[in-house]
């Protein structure tokens, strides 16, 4: 299953961009669930206590949606490996053994996912727009950083990391429309809540 039109420009964009060195494994490192749930955790908690504080109803409810966002990662990036059975590319064979599904890139998705989440549950208590926009570009620069490091690494090809964003993509969005409807919900049924300061 690991062919189709786009297959010979991933393999070739990969053999240009492959350059396996410390900095580029450090990056990938990243997207490791070790490090990136951590992240999502102390968010949530956070941001969960700052809800609370705020006397928000359901104030646990951002941080429950984001709990079960990442819980979705593997339960859909999992089956999909499966699914498609992409071998790796070349250059990780002298340090991982030969093998497939690697499509699309789960730590790519754990980043995308767990550091945009986190993202989403700080930008409401951040105090300025200039605030808002260093989470907005500590976030993409994760995200961007993690997926540079698998393809320049090699652990990844191309579309395996451009498939795990449109993934992630569609989760944050759930998440924000969830969210979103719950804050509608809460502030329709008790005007004087609201699950964020004002």
């Amino acid at each position: 299953m690991a062919d189709g039109p786009l297959v010979g420009l991933d393999e070739r964009l990969s053999r240009a961009l492959v350059q396996p060195d410390r900095f580029s494994e450090t990056l990938s490192d990243l997207g490791s669930a070790h490090i990136a749930v951590p992240v999502l955790a102390v968010a949530a908690v956070y941001s969960g206590r700052l809800s609370r504080l705020a006397g928000a109803d359901r104030w646990w409810w951002p941080a429950a949606w984001a709990t079960l966002l990442m819980v979705l990662v593997p339960a859909l990036v999992v089956p999909v490996k499966e699914l498609t059975d992409r071998p790796g590319t070349p250059a990780i064979a002298p340090t991982v053994p030969p093998g497939t599904g690697y499509f699309p890139s789960g730590h790519t998705a754990t980043a995308a996912v767990a550091y945009g989440a986190a993202a989403l549950l700080l930008l409401p208590w951040a105090s300025s727009p200039l605030l808002r926009r260093v989470i907005v570009a500590v976030y993409a620069a994760l995200v961007l950083g993690v997926s540079y490091g698998l393809v320049r690494r090699g652990y990844h090809w191309p579309l395996d990391v451009v498939a795990s964003w449109c993934l992630s993509a569609v989760l944050l969005t759930a998440y924000v429309a969830m969210v979103s409807r719950s804050s509608r919900r809460t502030s329709a049924g008790t005007p004087s809540s609201s699950s964020g300061p004002s």
